[in-house]
């Protein structure tokens, strides 16, 4: 384990924001972090990975605790799955990866989502049609203020869109330290019904994709439409998109037949976020160091030294001009700290 003392995390986030740690600790392995935690107990932790879903607006007068735990083992269940058990340090995307190396299906939508293993979880990560509930089977999470090990199932982090009981119920009181998926082996079930992908696979001239073809094209369309955080500052997403009822849905169409949607069921409607940001003007748009991405709206962006409460402020002014104009409560993805 490796303590540090007022810390820049400018590099810990992928945002980019300058703000002090006061205590920033390293760990390695699930021994060290039983260890801070059992020493720690009077001390007020946050929990830090890779940093990609978060905004950070002030300094961390707290102890932070970094999760760099490696490792990734496997375990055949049967004849067409087996079970992939990644520690909470894990690059996402490189875990990602070595499934698809490996020939493990069903994580292949999820390529180039930044962040850790350990975090994905707490926001049920999603893209193109899959999510990672599809194929969670459980975590190891350690108890912050007993130290004792707990395990989640699929059943009791309560998945939703974008939400789980880590953002929730238990918010705070665990520290996830490796998750288990089920994945295939053969016989692979793929999702290509999101538009971006069919068209892409049909372009290659693509007829029967593998894992890989599907990885291979996630990542492209991503890297086409979504900005590199090594390059700009950004979280991916900073708005969930919208879910309203289908009546609701009716009366917006009526005034915007272009509007796209994506249905949920008889009475609900996923509106993209991104096309009602679009419409206000806010795409490539820039004040100061905080804008908006110029190819896709839903993306806030730091162009080099804004801070975290400008970038703040300008996703409230998002929110109110989407609710003036379309009656539609935009949520904030991303957390705010």
């Amino acid at each position: 384990m490796k303590t540090e003392y007022q810390k820049s995390l400018k590099a810990y986030n992928t945002f980019g924001i300058d703000v002090i740690a006061s205590e920033f600790n390293t760990i390695t392995s699930e021994a060290e972090l039983i260890n801070v935690l059992s020493s720690s107990r009077s001390q007020e932790i946050f929990v830090l990975s890779g940093g990609s879903n978060m905004l950070l607006t002030k300094n961390l007068d707290k102890l932070v605790v970094h999760i760099a735990i490696k490792g990734i083992s496997t375990e055949l269940e049967s004849d067409t799955t087996v079970l992939v058990t990644a520690n909470a340090g894990e690059n996402w995307h490189e875990f990602v990866q070595f499934c698809i190396q490996h020939n493990y299906g069903g994580l292949e939508n999820l390529s180039l989502i930044p962040g850790y293993v350990g975090s994905a979880p707490i926001q049920n990560i999603g893209a193109y049609g899959t999510e990672l509930k599809d194929t969670f089977v459980s975590c190891e999470a350690l108890d912050i203020q007993s130290g004792n090990k707990v395990i989640f199932s699929n059943a009791d982090c309560n998945f939703g869109y974008r939400n789980s009981i880590f953002k929730n119920e238990v918010k705070g009181k665990y520290i996830i330290s490796k998750v288990t998926f089920r994945l295939t082996t053969q016989n692979h079930i793929l999702n290509t019904q999101y538009g971006a992908i069919e068209k892409a696979l049909t372009d290659k001239n693509i007829i029967n994709p593998t894992i890989k073809d599907i990885a291979d094209t996630v990542i492209g369309i991503r890297k086409s439409k979504l900005p590199d955080p090594s390059e700009i500052g950004n979280s991916g997403s900073f708005f969930k998109n919208p879910v309203i009822s289908a009546q609701a849905f009716s009366v917006l169409q009526a005034s915007y037949p272009d509007i796209p949607s994506y249905k949920i069921d008889k009475e609900t409607i996923k509106v993209p976020a991104g096309w009602l940001i679009e419409q206000c003007g806010f795409k490539g748009k820039r004040w100061g160091d905080a804008g908006v991405h110029a190819k896709q709206a839903l993306v806030l962006v730091n162009y080099n030294n804004a801070t975290g409460n400008e970038l703040l402020e300008l996703s409230k002014k998002i929110q109110k001009t989407i609710l003036e104009k379309f009656n539609i409560t935009l949520e904030i993805e991303v957390n705010i700290i």
